[in-house]
């Protein structure tokens, strides 16, 4: 996996997973209202919906909680109009960043994500100047504690997954979008506890950063993440996992 996601992980684990958990909260509920805006509040024939709905369970997200998100989606309770809107930029170094986001207000969105990269030593690009760099996969998360390896190749494989990575204390199980669900059941089936399951972007190729260009970066991501209008951030730089846990624990 690229450095962003270790970054991530990293990220989630230093102190900070209160704050964290609101924020998350927050960006799964848009991502609900979303989905069942446009394609109705049953996840049973709303694929999208079913996928933002296990991300809240995923991260213990309340029950009342999904359900408000779910209704206001469906207009029962009123709400904000989300959007759904992407940007793409570079970070120092050339790294490629790509910024999905649910927003309200677009003018807004865009004059703060411009700053934030103008900020930290990159800048916003134009519509596909980086998207090219990145495959859409389904990647499922588990971790390799009390997990048999050969259990967990045999059900994903069987289940459509292209490929397994180990990142760190975890199994990255990945496949086409398509067979996100179909290999989360499976896994689920075979006795395996799935951290979380997620359609995101993975980069085709890395680009290896250290010094002050790898403290930028991570700054941008951090600055990038914290925004309340975006839902993701998708990199693809290769930093040293001795540096992410650093930058993290200061």
């Amino acid at each position: 996996m690229s450095g962003h996601s270790k970054w991530r992980n990293i990220r989630l684990r230093k102190g900070k997973q209160d704050a964290e958990r609101g924020k998350l909260f927050t960006k799964v509920a848009r991502e609900i209202i979303v989905a069942a805006r446009e394609g109705g509040g049953n996840p049973d024939t709303n694929l999208a919906l079913r996928l933002a709905v296990q991300k809240g369970r995923d991260a213990s997200m309340p029950a009342d909680s999904i359900k408000r998100a779910i209704q206001r989606g469906t207009g029962e309770v009123e709400g904000a109009h989300y959007e759904e809107v992407s940007y793409e930029g570079y970070g120092p170094g050339g790294v490629a960043v790509m910024v999905s986001c649910l927003t309200d207000n677009k003018n807004r969105t865009v004059a703060d994500l411009r700053n934030v990269f103008a900020k930290n030593g990159g800048n916003l690009g134009e519509s596909g100047c980086v998207a090219w760099m990145f495959d859409t996969k389904g990647v499922t998360t588990v971790q390799k504690d009390g997990v048999d390896e050969d259990t967990l190749m045999l059900a994903a494989l069987d289940a459509g997954a292209e490929d397994i990575r180990i990142e760190g204390d975890t199994y990255e199980v990945v496949a086409r979008p398509d067979d996100l669900q179909n290999v989360r059941q499976a896994l689920t089936d075979a006795g395996i506890e799935v951290v979380s399951a997620e359609i995101t972007k993975l980069p085709k190729s890395t680009i290896k950063l250290e010094g002050k260009e790898a403290a930028q970066v991570l700054r941008l991501m951090d600055q990038l993440e914290d925004h309340d209008d975006v839902q993701q951030v998708y990199a693809n730089f290769d930093i040293a996992e001795e540096v992410l846990e650093a930058a993290a624990a200061s």
